[in-house]
Parts: structure tokens; sequence; C-alpha cells
């Protein structure tokens, strides 16, 4: 089974950005924790990342026509803002689970609403990188069942 890993605005800098908010570790940590949660899950993993939301769309409708099984997205600020991204996951058809670092119901109001949150397997937030983890282990659950 392949699944992408979708990462959203700004979280190439993870490890710099507001390390406070996010945290010290780097996007490439987290590929490696996830490729070796991955192996030990029995399940192949694509990873993409793009601070341009017309680039994300176009990523998930490849995955789509790829066959691609699911998908751990963490859309960043594009959760609170992006119409054309939820209606490409609901468009497609892809199963997903929704991450994010940092627990965005604690933070500023205008990230408390999730335009993806109605479609999502699932969400996983405030655990860090864990997260992702998390998400992952999640996802394939419910793809299993």
């Amino acid at each position: 089974m392949t699944l992408l890993v979708l990462h959203g605005p700004n979280l190439n800098l993870l490890g710099t950005r507001e390390p406070r908010v996010y945290g010290t570790v780097r996007l490439d940590d987290i590929t490696k924790q996830l490729e070796a949660d991955a192996a030990d899950l029995d399940v192949v993993l694509e990873h993409f990342q793009s601070n341009h939301e017309g680039v994300l769309i176009d990523r998930l409708h490849k995955a789509a026509a790829d066959g691609v099984a699911g998908v751990v997205v963490n859309p960043a600020a594009y959760t609170h803002t992006s119409i054309g991204l939820r209606d490409a996951f609901a468009a497609t058809g892809l199963p997903f689970v929704e991450v994010h670092l940092s627990n965005v119901h604690a933070r500023e109001t205008f990230r408390h609403t999730s335009l993806l949150a109605a479609l999502a397997v699932g969400q996983v937030l405030g655990f860090g990188a864990a997260s992702y983890r998390l998400g992952l282990q999640g996802l394939v659950s419910a793809l299993r069942s």
C-alpha cells in the first residue's frame, strides 16, 4: 500500500521556524522517522511539500490517479483558508488524516476552524513531530479495517 505524506506552507522551515511553537525537529527528521515507521507497517510512503496551494492540489490529483491509498496531511495555514484543498480531497475521495504539530485549539481563534476536518478519517494535533507518526498509524489502521 502506498500513502502520500503531504506538507503545506512553511513546513520546509521546521527546526528554525518558531521553535517554541513547532519544536526543533526538522522536516527531514520527520521524514526519516516516518520511513522507519512505514517499514514496520509494511507501507510505502511518498513525501511532498509545497508552499503553493495549487501545487498541493495538483499533487493530490496525481496521487488519486496513481492509486495512492490515502494521505497524511499537514495543511498548515491552508487548514483554515483553502476551500480549494478541501474540494480536492472531496473530489479525489482519498481518505486522509489531518495532522498538526501544535494544538491549534490552544492558539489564535482563526486557527480553531479546519476546512478539512469534516472530510478527514481523523485528526491528530498537539504532539509535535509525533503527530505525524500517530496520524500514519491511524490511517493505516483505518485503511486495513
